[in-house]
């Protein structure tokens, strides 16, 4: 399929998926336009039509795949009859099992949009806030049958997806396991929720 046979909004996936496979190869840095356009199969003017450059295609890129995984985590935490624990068991499940799903864009995420300047970092920013946020949604959901847990503060909140993206860093860098799954460091996430949320000063 030619890039004049595609829809807009096909020709801007491809192109965001292009920047992703680039970056997984090659790294951010090193990857160029001419790099892009080639695994899309499109033009630098098509490129030009839908992204300013390199940065607002990964920006595009990055926004899209967090606000999926923000889905994910409010998809699986829904049923605020559930008890506390389920609700993050799941949760976590889910989140980890969304981020296996498309290790092509993993090391985009987490590693590569640290170093691209200071919209991807603002950005970056954001969007680990919005997590927090969505976590604190969640948790005040569940409390009305969980009464055993108190409020989550923002503040509390950015501590756990901090300490989760912490524990993904490491995850991705260790060279002599580079198979093992997000899904492994289940374990580790539930009970780093589970700590804030029971604890009492």
């Amino acid at each position: 399929m030619t890039s004049a046979t595609r829809t807009d909004e096909t020709i801007r996936r491809d192109l965001i998926g292009a920047l992703a496979g680039c970056v997984a190869e090659k790294g951010y840095a090193a990857t160029t336009i001419a790099d892009i356009v080639a695994m899309a199969h499109v033009s630098k003017r098509t490129f030009y039509e839908h992204f300013s450059g390199k940065e607002d295609c990964l920006l595009s890129l990055y926004e899209h795949v967090t606000g999926n995984l923000v889905k994910v985590i409010r998809g699986a935490g829904t049923a605020a009859e559930m008890n506390w624990k389920t609700l993050v068991t799941n949760g976590a499940a889910a989140f980890l099992s969304a981020l296996d799903s498309m290790p092509e864009f993993s090391r985009t995420l987490l590693v590569e949009l640290q170093g691209a300047g200071p919209r991807a970092f603002r950005t970056r920013q954001e969007t680990l806030r919005r997590f927090a946020r969505t976590i604190v949604d969640l948790v005040e959901l569940g409390r009305a049958s969980n009464p055993d847990i108190g409020p989550l503060t923002t503040s509390q909140a950015l501590a756990i997806v901090g300490g989760i993206n912490e524990l993904l860093l490491q995850a991705i860098d260790q060279p002599s396991r580079p198979d093992r799954p997000f899904s492994a460091l289940h374990g580790d996430v539930v009970m780093l929720m589970s700590a804030v949320l029971t604890y009492q000063p």
